[in-house]
């Protein structure tokens, strides 16, 4: 993932095709070092091609891609069939849990 982020972030700079060499000057002037197996294989599949295009065509396949949401409809649905029988353990915990952390504390908080 550097190596595309380094790949990227000298195509901002100007530089529309960065060679290896390029990449490894980057990496050097942060302390990075780099691998130069995924170097190449990155460099030999992006070959040729216009980073903004690949951006765009993988932005579009990104789109179809199904995100969240049906997980918390089926743990709201669970809660709603479970009654109050489920609900009653889970607020005993939680006042458990809120008088450990008020103990563990000492008197001060961490952004004091």
């Amino acid at each position: 993932m550097k190596h595309l982020a380094a790949y990227l972030l000298l195509g901002l700079g100007g530089n529309s095709s960065p060679s290896a060499a390029d990449i490894k000057a980057l990496f050097d002037s942060v302390g990075i070092e780099a691998d130069d197996e995924r170097l190449e294989k990155l460099l030999s599949e992006l070959e040729g091609k216009d980073i903004n295009e690949l951006i765009a065509e993988g932005s579009s396949k990104l789109a179809s891609v199904p995100s969240g949401g049906g997980a918390a409809v089926a743990a709201a649905g669970g809660a709603a069939a479970g009654g109050a029988a489920a609900e009653a353990p889970k607020e005993e915990e939680k006042k458990e849990e809120e008088k450990e952390e008020s103990d563990e504390d000492m008197g001060f908080g961490l952004f004091d």
